[in-house]
């Protein structure tokens, strides 16, 4: 049968009359790419080679790259290093650590904004603003708590002369780490690094979406982070600064975190945004683990940026937005498209919609769907709605069947019976595969580990679904998460 099949692909027309089986990926209006879907191709030298490998018994395979993979790869020219003076006085690194770093010259001395993952990283770019400027560090502000704007904090309390600079944030400082420590959840860890791909090799990372792809040290948690200890706080509102010569506004703007801050610098129109905006749909759910970022402050922290009618905006990762025109229009956008993916799933919610339900019908609007800055890159649109239901509502989706549902164990036994048993089971996992349902197939091996957590065959075929998947999606940090868990499922079958 093996050698008749492998005779008949070498006919064109056997591969013509085949075509339209071949599952391929394509753009949908979530920017999320789904292998669900069937399109017309030619039978190219590509289509014949995944064509030929999907029929004879393995997983569909990519002879060059789909549009996910294609699309992430050249986001990567936006995240080189690269130095920007966005106005007279405030300049940008961005690209030399995952954050951004800025630095604002003032008339005697120098403040820095945010600091980067780690002191590497904070060393070359202090060596870069050392090419503008020998003025010693003031004072530095955090927009907020997580380790990729904190860590390099060291290397700018060093560089501050005579007089230890001054550490401003709001308080409560971070919140999120201090909610996981407090509560003895350790999981994070381990879910952030298969989120941000720290455990994969580098062949196999392309860039985070927002940042290029960087590995901490294996100690610590770089998501809680060891921030220093801020010398001012405030909770509310706006704290007024005037350092070095610099009158600065930091302002309250809860959003990814509840320890938010944007600074104002009204002399130059300059806003930094800090994680409540970059170029890419926001990461209104990490899934590596966070309590419900609360939707509607971070609408409303936008909405004040706005009201500040800034020149220039600079996110706290990606490259920022210079022109007064352009820094309005995309944080409008950014603003409405958020709006409008929060008001949708309230409506849904308001109609009894589950999670599952709210996915596939909320969606952006048509003028802003193919807008680069709200490609999913690192945050999902999905994983957004999800939040926000959760946020609401909690776990329960209303359907009562899933208030005491089966163990899985229990449920994997009565599907399998229910298909006609393990070997028909298995087949169809296997097919669900060769025909570019990655998603099914990943679904049935769920089961059979279910019933067998070590059950090599299954371990090795979902292994190869996560990969099917990773390569069809855009998202980073999904991306990572996918090629991670197929990573540690390989390795477990080989030891």
């Amino acid at each position: 049968m093996q050698a008749k099949l492998e005779d008949s692909l070498r006919d064109p027309e056997f591969f013509l009359s085949h075509l339209t089986h071949l599952h391929k990926p394509i753009l949908t209006n979530s920017n999320q790419f789904k292998p669900n879907h069937t399109m017309t191709i030619r039978p190219t030298h590509t289509a014949l080679t995944i064509l030929a490998v999907s029929l004879l018994g393995g997983p569909p395979a990519f002879a060059e790259d789909n549009d996910a993979t294609r699309l992430l790869k050249e986001r990567s020219a936006h995240l080189e290093p690269m130095i920007t003076q966005v106005s007279e006085s405030a300049y940008v690194a961005s690209g030399y650590s995952p954050a951004n770093i800025s630095m604002i010259v003032g008339e005697d001395g120098l403040v820095i904004v945010d600091t980067g993952m780690m002191p590497p990283h904070a060393e070359e770019v202090l060596a870069e603003f050392r090419k503008i400027t020998d003025l010693p560090v003031k004072a530095i502000i955090l927009t907020h708590g997580h380790g990729d704007h904190t860590g390099g904090a060291r290397v700018f309390l060093e560089a501050g002369g005579d007089e230890k600079p001054k550490i401003f944030a709001r308080s409560p400082f971070n919140s999120e780490g201090n909610l996981f420590e407090t509560g003895g959840v350790k999981i994070n860890k381990l879910r952030g690094a298969r989120q941000a791909g720290f455990l994969l090799p580098p062949e196999k990372r392309i860039n985070n979406g927002i940042a290029p792809a960087a590995s901490p040290p294996k100690k610590g948690n770089v998501f809680i982070g060891n921030p220093p200890r801020p010398t001012d706080t405030f909770r509310d509102g706006t704290k007024k600064l005037s350092i070095a010569g610099i009158d600065l506004e930091l302002v309250s703007a809860p959003g990814e975190t509840a320890d938010q801050l944007y600074v104002w610098f009204p002399k130059d129109r300059v806003v930094f945004a800090g994680d409540n905006f970059y170029q890419s749909w926001p990461n209104l759910y990490a899934i590596r683990g966070t309590g419900y970022r609360d939707v509607r402050k971070w609408i409303n922290s936008l909405d004040a940026m706005l009201a500040e009618k800034p020149a220039h905006v600079v996110p706290g990762h990606t490259q920022p937005i210079v022109g007064e025109e352009k820094s309005t229009e995309v944080l409008t956008n950014y603003r409405d498209a958020i709006q409008h993916v929060f008001d949708e799933t309230i409506a849904g919610i308001n109609k009894g919609m589950t999670p599952n339900e709210l996915v596939e019908t909320v969606e952006l609007p048509e003028h802003l769907r193919d807008l680069d800055y709200l490609r999913e890159y690192y945050g999902n649109i999905e994983w957004g709605i999800r939040a926000i239901f959760s946020g609401y509502l909690g776990w329960f989706d209303g359907n009562p069947t899933n208030l005491f549902s089966l163990p899985p164990a229990d449920e994997a036994g009565k599907m399998i019976a229910l298909a006609g048993g393990e070997e028909k089971f298995r087949e169809a996992a296997s097919k669900a595969l060769q025909e570019g349902d990655a998603q099914w197939c990943a679904q049935l091996c769920d089961h059979l580990l279910a019933l067998d957590p070590n059950d090599q065959q299954a371990r090795s075929l979902k292994a190869d679904a996560l990969e099917f998947l990773a390569e069809n999606l855009i998202t980073a940090t999904g991306r990572n998460y996918y090629l991670t868990v197929a990573q540690e499922l390989r390795k477990s079958r080989e030891k």
